[in-house]
């Protein structure tokens, strides 16, 4: 029996791609691409409109115990990624995970599964930069940050901050996802939600004191005989200093 070539329009949530993937194999449906609710492009494809079922997307998430603990972490970890059509990669790997099962981990020279890796390697050295890029600022008694990843690594870096500061208030937004970790002490107390024109507002007096401190630290110990431009754009890429203090030199307007 043939499987219908369709196009799925959904929610954006990683949910809504699960129940997705489970209407897919229930209907033996061949999603060939994926819409979101902002996306006006029009298909020549059969479009179908899949609601969010958290308990389809329950049932397909613990398919994954079948790829082994590399491919579920490939998949579970792709659709955080910058992928271009993200969610068509994705499904593929998934048909595949289910055919090779464990195996599906080490098919290093299958083209899905070499697409899905890299960009999963993306996402956790962009993730892994940030735990070192990220700069906070006290305001009104919590920590703020600021950044502006191609993926979505607020997910990879909640352990880590979070673990880092746990008596702490704070949070961390997103610009390119429009969303933010939100955390305060306590058990379970932290939150990544959609956020809509999020301003940092303007810093005290202390807070200025404290970046113009940080500044001068960080002027005062570079050797100007040993500077290396290219070395520093190597460790320390021109994406990530437009939110970190020692590259901004007028924070009030900045701020505003």
């Amino acid at each position: 029996m043939s499987w219908t070539q369709v196009c799925y329009r959904y929610d954006g949530t990683y949910s809504g791609f699960l129940s997705c993937v489970f209407h897919s194999y229930v209907d033996r449906e061949e999603p060939v691409e994926f819409r979101t609710p902002e996306d006006m492009c029009v298909s020549l494809y059969p479009l179908r409109t899949v609601e969010t079922d958290e308990d389809h997307a329950k049932r397909v998430y613990r398919s994954f115990a079948k790829f082994g603990r590399e491919g579920q972490r490939l998949a579970v970890r792709c659709f955080l990624t910058s992928l271009p059509e993200r969610e068509l990669w994705l499904w593929r790997f998934l048909r595949l995970g289910y055919d090779l099962g464990p195996k599906i981990g080490l098919a290093l020279t299958d083209p899905t599964v070499d697409k899905v890796r890299k960009a999963v390697q993306h996402l956790e050295h962009e993730a892994h930069q940030y735990t070192g890029f990220v700069r906070f600022s006290e305001l009104d008694g919590a920590l703020v940050g600021e950044i502006q990843p191609k993926d979505r690594v607020l997910p990879l870096l909640r352990p880590h901050f979070c673990s880092r500061y746990p008596q702490e208030r704070f949070v961390l937004h997103d610009r390119t996802h429009g969303e933010a970790l939100f955390h305060r002490p306590g058990p379970q107390g932290w939150a990544i939600l959609p956020v809509e024109d999020f301003r940092m507002g303007p810093a005290g007096a202390e807070e200025l004191a404290y970046r113009t401190l940080w500044r001068t630290f960080y002027d005062t110990i570079a050797i100007e005989g040993r500077r290396n431009p290219k070395c520093r754009m190597t460790n320390m890429p021109k994406h990530y200093w437009a939110m970190m203090t020692e590259f901004q030199k007028d924070w009030d307007t900045a701020l505003l």
